[in-house]
């Protein structure tokens, strides 16, 4: 009888599931070798001193001097409508009246209210003086007087809301009204505007916002033009907006053209004065966090996270308000791999 071993068939049955694991294993190990890149080589920058061209050149946009949205007080009918489009118009003009006959007939009541109380307050001055009213009967009289005198001041305060004039000399635009409309107080019946003075409006980062004054003459020019015209600012909002952290600025156009025309958008060039000593660093150096920036500083051989505060940037370098000082080596590739003192070996310094 042929016997079957148990033992020696389990043993040639696993050997080549041992073998092939085994191979396995091998092989990831030396995939892993093989995937694992070194770290890239780190670079560094030498700070030193240089001049800076300080200008800045930003959108903007040409305002009136002066504009307002005409509309009505009150509401009522339009009787009498004097909207030149396009034409001049002085001051006080009277551009629109709405209808006022029934405040007019409660006016005439009161005059004549008053004129009967007025006369009576000048029989009861006469009849005092000889004891033939009471001393309080007289003063009844007269507040009841200067009671319809009040409401006459009223009464002529309705009236004049009927009528619109011209805030000052100015320019009517289209109107969207006409004759015998209802309106109500929010009815845009036109826009007027001054055409002989022009503003420009602008915004300038954070950064530039203690360089400019009221006096900071300014360059602008058309989008697509050469051109180059003048103006001088006038006042700034005197406050940082949080969101876009921006200086909005207001200038008083000193050029007069054609072709500038009141919501034009315009190129704006601001020339300030430029920095003999700044210190530049290229942009990737920079480590952005939330409430600061730094660099990586090479000292004694080893990393230093340093919080700097930037100025001035362009495409390629930042300039560097505090922090750093001239002779700094930074470190300007290679910043994800690097810790806080470790040490620093660079495969190029510029």
């Amino acid at each position: 009888m042929q016997r079957f071993n148990l033992n020696n068939s389990k043993k040639t049955f696993l050997l080549p599931l041992l073998l092939l694991a085994i191979s396995c294993g091998n092989q990831s190990k030396q995939e892993v070798v093989k995937t694992k890149e070194p770290p890239p080589p780190i670079e560094g920058f030498i700070i030193h001193a240089e001049s800076l061209a300080n200008n800045l050149e930003v959108s903007g946009n040409l305002l009136p001097f002066e504009q307002t949205v005409l509309m009505p007080e009150i509401s009522g009918r339009i009787i009498r409508l004097n909207l030149p489009e396009g034409k001049r118009v002085a001051k006080g003009t009277l551009l629109v009246k709405l209808f006022d006959d029934d405040l007019q007939a409660q006016l005439n009541k009161l005059k004549i209210q008053w004129k009967n109380a007025n006369a009576t307050v000048e029989r009861q001055k006469e009849f005092l003086k000889i004891n033939g009213i009471s001393q309080q009967d007289y003063e009844q009289t007269v507040t009841q007087l200067s009671s319809l005198e009040a409401d006459i001041a009223v009464m002529k305060a309705q009236i004049t809301k009927t009528e619109l004039r011209a805030p000052f000399n100015g320019t009517i635009g289209l109107r969207s009204v006409s004759e015998g409309a209802f309106v109500t107080p929010g009815t845009q019946l036109a826009v007027i505007r001054t055409e002989e003075q022009l503003k420009l409006d602008f915004k300038i980062p954070e950064t530039y916002a203690a360089s400019i004054n009221n006096e900071t003459k300014i360059h602008f020019s058309l989008q697509g033009d050469t051109i180059k015209y003048v103006a001088r600012v006038m006042a700034t909002e005197k406050n940082i907006d949080n969101e876009s952290l921006n200086l909005n600025v207001r200038a008083l156009v000193k050029s007069n053209s054609k072709k500038l025309i009141p919501g034009t958008a315009v190129n704006v060039l601001v020339d300030f004065e430029d920095h003999k000593n700044a210190l530049l660093v290229p942009t990737q150096a920079i480590i952005p966090q939330a409430r600061f920036k730094s660099v990586i500083v090479c000292r004694n051989g080893k990393a230093e996270l340093v919080k700097v505060k930037t100025g001035i940037r362009s495409d390629t370098e930042v300039e560097i308000r505090s922090g750093l000082a001239t002779g700094d080596t930074i470190v300007t590739t290679g910043i994800q791999f690097i810790r806080p003192g470790m040490s620093l070996k660079f495969s190029h310094i510029q």
